[in-house]
């Protein structure tokens, strides 16, 4: 089956006749819209959509049953551009600490692997004869039963996990149960558990042949800026002909259990030789476009793409194969991939293909009695540096059967859990984002450190890891459960720092600099807030004097700086080389968190941002003022910790600094949003912008008097306008190159209504909740069913109630009758629009912040205003729970101490509490103004618990 003819299976072959959806006006706004949601959702769990339900599985954790036949179900239509992906193709992210794999709703797999540079080991290209993987055919010579998803015919029922992607199909008088799943852990494998089930009422001789693709699918960088800059062909095909540079090689494995494929590179193309030279002249005659000047020389050890992919296997693990072929081409023949000419007869035994059709196939024969089930494993996966193949068989060949159960039972107790009884759905929620988030962690080898990016649209189609803000601010929830990804996650930023001391936007292929205008000015402020937070929270000060190699080396000697020293360069390079304006406020260069705040702005913004122009030299950033009010201090309060008191005494003056200019740029109902110079002045006069306001309460800049407006106006501008938590903007600007209601003109973004929720708990408990549940996918999926995005997984921003597609995110208008846009013709946010990390971390991290919580020098500090009679906030390190009862909680950090701790709670709750009990023992109990105060002591393995009541 090509591409032209997956298109109209998955689109037009079944939907011509059917009215498709207006893109325009079907999805609705507003309270009309939550109504219409909870009237459809009434026969399913909250929050269950339109494509299906939420369930529990058999091991107690939430999954999510996709009963769509998106082949005939036009709600099930996206606008994408066709190189992209299929207009009706979901994803589900499933993996482990090491592995990635995107799992589509027809049920194929891609398994992204990041060492020697981002890619999918297994593309699918179906007029490539590219699948995937992780699909497999049962026949008995005249029934096929697949679990490739056909939409016609076969029962066929999928459910999204945590940590698997299970497909169960019947057809005739079989079945076939498929589970593949990633073992919790850091191996880079994932498991394919095939139960075949006869129901007929004879014995059947059957075989089953399981597939995994073999071409590489390179996130290249190095292809986007091709295809941009020449404005010729698009970065999909010019990556699948970079894959097609690369032979393949099989080896079978002794006792024939299975296959390894290793790839050579043939060396580029010379018209992709050419093509970049014309990429590097263009940019070298305009060097202030949106790549910048052209590419400098790669530092050593440093690559756009991977030029040694690592070698993959298919292996068997509960008895030998009993046959095998790597020609993909030859086995999906004519049939497709509907019906395999390769069927017709047993597998060849071929190893010898080496083309671009490559594949993994191995074939088990069983014979099954009437009514009899028999369940065979496969191992699939890849070798990076420091893993042996022996030993990944051996440890998945001792008790495979064991291997489904244990890894969930890993899952079910790991991270940081919310709960109430007033909103049962929350629970599952808090378990749904930590595996997502975890899930996503892969292994970034020129760096040598794991890494969590930000995913989506970034990661996925334009191929960057950035910006370098997002990991920092992703690890975040890991503080509380996992504090080794956090160490993991500020030694790959500090890694990145250049020999000026800035932090790059992102990172492209393997260790290179992402070549792009972007110079934002606040990276160093979430590199010292998350460094600072952790240092706090665990305790754990040894970290602060590990040793951290100079880029672009990758081994640490003794004479290279510390965690401290590169966190000090940060605060340098931040107060100085940054600095502040004219006004007081830190200086925005060419942008801070919002790329569009100048950047893909007005003309005149844009050439006042190029080079050294107004905007690059004047112009001030409010929002980066307001959290340095926060993060400075925040940052003073980890230095007198460790002993540092002038610095610490330095870093709260600018701190301070910082509030008083933001103070000066109160407007009357909000603080201004940047000053961009005296040619374009102040923006945030007329309406209001989101980004800087949270952090204005957070670090203490805004007085009482202007806390309340504030909160009272951007309830009323920002909040209640929307079903699914805040706009960025109140309305729309025209001077934005994104359309209103869309991306930061307007749109609901997630990472900033995180610090919303932060603010808001600080101020107002029943709005703070308010905001913190209408950011989940719960409401998100109540407001907008027919959205599958946001069901299970997000982008980074949806469309708010300004736009005409609210709900949705970002995509470029189109003729009603065109649903896959051309190629070249740009990008969607719609083209991958799940598998972001901001929806999945940020209600994590807030979550705790809804306690009131606060790391400070010598304790932890909590003022609960939640509008909650129960709830319950746990993870490794530190607990919280409100009951009927009264309050309890622990704190575990890393290393023995005695530790202060202040509740602050509401009055008159605070007076009916007489009792408080320290590691078992009756205290007396301090309750003042500033709450209610006690010391106690923990030590590893013993923390510190305490009681209310």
């Amino acid at each position: 089956m090509n591409r032209r003819k997956f298109l109209q299976v998955a689109c037009a072959g079944a939907l011509h006749k059917l009215a498709l959806p207006n893109f325009d006006s079907s999805l609705g706004s507003g309270a009309s819209t939550i109504l219409s949601g909870e009237q459809a959702s009434q026969s399913k769990p909250y929050g269950s959509g339109h494509f299906g339900e939420w369930i529990t599985d058999q091991f107690r954790l939430p999954a999510y049953r996709y009963t769509c036949n998106q082949v005939t179900d036009p709600k099930a239509v996206s606008p994408v551009h066709k190189q992209w992906r299929g207009p009706t193709d979901h994803t589900h992210q499933v993996g482990n600490d090491r592995i990635v794999a995107a799992v589509s709703n027809y049920g194929y797999v891609q398994v992204r692997q990041d060492e020697g540079s981002p890619k999918f080991l297994n593309d699918y290209s179906p007029e490539h004869a590219h699948f995937g993987g992780g699909i497999g055919f049962l026949t008995d010579g005249s029934q096929v039963l697949s679990t490739y998803y056909l939409g016609h015919g076969d029962s066929f029922e999928r459910i999204m996990g945590e940590g698997y992607f299970r497909k169960t199909v019947r057809g005739g008088q079989y079945a076939v149960d498929q589970v593949i799943f990633a073992p919790f852990g850091d191996d880079p494998v994932l498991v394919s558990s095939v139960t075949v089930t006869n129901h007929g009422d004879q014995e059947a001789n059957l075989r089953w042949v399981e597939y995994w693709g073999c071409h590489n699918y390179q996130f290249s960088y190095r292809s986007w800026m091709q295809a941009d800059a020449l404005h010729s062909g698009n970065a999909a095909e010019l990556r699948r002909q970079f894959g097609a540079r690369f032979a393949h090689q099989f080896r079978i494995m002794p006792k024939r259990v299975g296959l390894i494929e290793t790839q050579k590179f043939l060396g580029r193309a010379s018209e992709d030789t050419q093509s970049w030279e014309q990429v590097q002249a263009s940019l070298q005659q305009n060097p202030s476009g949106f790549f910048g000047g052209p590419v400098p020389e790669l530092a050593p050890g440093a690559a756009m793409e991977d030029l040694n992919p690592p070698s993959t296997f298919l292996v068997s693990l509960d008895a030998p194969v009993d046959g095998f072929a790597t020609d993909a081409k030859a086995f999906f023949g004519s049939g497709g991939v509907e019906r395999p000419s390769g069927l017709s007869s047993k597998l060849n035994n071929d190893p010898s293909s080496t083309g671009p059709a490559s594949a993994l196939l191995v074939e088990r024969n069983l014979s099954l009695r009437q009514q009899e089930s028999r369940t065979l494993f496969f191992l699939y996966g890849y070798l990076p540096q420091g893993f042996e193949i022996d030993a990944l068989v051996a440890k998945y060949s001792a008790d495979p059967t064991g291997w489904w159960s244990r890894s969930s039972a890993a899952w079910k107790a790991d991270g940081v859990r919310f709960s109430t009884p007033a909103e049962p759905w929350a629970q599952r929620e808090a378990s749904w984002h930590n595996y997502y988030l975890r899930s996503n962690l892969t292994y970034d080898s020129f760096f040598g450190e794991h890494i969590l990016s930000q995913g989506h649209v970034y990661q996925y189609i334009i191929g960057f890891q950035g910006a370098a803000r997002d990991p920092l601010q992703h690890t975040l929830p890991f503080i509380f459960s996992n504090p080794e990804i956090v160490r993991a996650v500020i030694r790959y930023t500090l890694k990145e720092i250049q020999a000026d001391g800035s932090i790059p936007y992102g990172i492209v292929g393997s260790g290179v600099p992402m070549p792009a205008i972007f110079h934002p000015s606040d990276q160093e402020m979430w590199l010292l807030w998350t460094a600072s937070e952790y240092v706090l929270a665990t305790r754990d000060k040894s970290f602060l004097d590990e040793k951290i190699p100079i880029y672009p080396r990758q081994v640490a000697s003794s004479t290279d700086p510390t965690v401290r020293d590169l966190l000090q360069r940060s605060y340098v390079h931040l107060t100085q080389d940054i600095g502040v304006g004219k006004h007081g406020l830190m200086r925005l260069s060419n942008g801070d968190w919002n790329d569009e705040v100048v950047v893909f702005r007005s003309a005149t913004a844009s050439e006042a941002s190029s080079g050294e122009g107004e905007v690059r030299q004047q112009a001030e950033s409010v929002l980066n003022a307001a959290m340095a009010s926060y993060v400075l201090d925040h940052h003073a309060r980890m230095l007198a910790y460790i002993g540092e008191t002038k610095a610490a005494d330095q870093a709260r003056a600018k701190a301070e600094a910082q509030r008083v200019a933001v103070r000066e740029c109160w407007q009357g109902r909000w603080f201004r949003r940047a000053w961009l110079g005296p040619q374009l002045g102040w923006l945030g006069e007329d309406h209001v912008w989101l980004e800087p306001q949270p952090w204005s309460i957070i670090g203490g800049a805004a007085t009482l008097d202007q806390r309340k407006t504030l909160v009272t106006s951007l309830n009323e501008l920002v909040r209640k306008p929307s079903p699914i938590g805040a706009m960025v903007q109140s309305k729309g600007d025209p001077t934005m190159s994104s359309q209103v209601g869309t991306l930061t003109n307007g749109g609901v973004w997630p990472s900033i209504n995180g610090t919303l929720i932060w603010a808001l708990a600080l101020v107002d408990g029943a709005q703070a909740w308010d905001e913190w549940k209408k950011n989940c996918l719960a409401l998100h999926a109540e407001a907008y069913p027919d959205v599958w995005y946001g069901i299970w997984s997000g982008p980074d921003t949806y469309n708010s109630v300004l736009s005409k597609h609210p709900g949705q995110t970002m995509f470029v208008e189109q003729s009603p009758n065109n649903h896959s846009l051309p190629a070249g013709s740009g990008l969607n946010w719609t083209d991958y629009p799940v598998m972001n990390m901001h929806p999945h971390a940020w209600p994590l991290y807030s979550s705790a912040k809804l306690l009131g919580l606060a790391f400070q020098e010598n304790g932890v500090s909590f003022h609960p205003t939640l509008p909650l009679a129960e709830y319950e906030f746990t993870s490794p390190l530190l607990g919280f729970k409100k009951s009927k009862d009264g309050y309890t909680g622990w704190y575990a950090p890393s290393v023995a101490g005695r530790w202060d701790f202040e509740i602050q709670l509401p009055e008159p709750e605070a007076a009916r509490f007489r009792q408080l009990r320290i590691n078992g023992q009756t205290e007396r109990m301090s309750n003042s103004a500033q709450g209610i105060r006690f010391p106690g002591e923990s030590k590893p393995g013993a923390p510190l618990r305490w009681e209310i009541t």
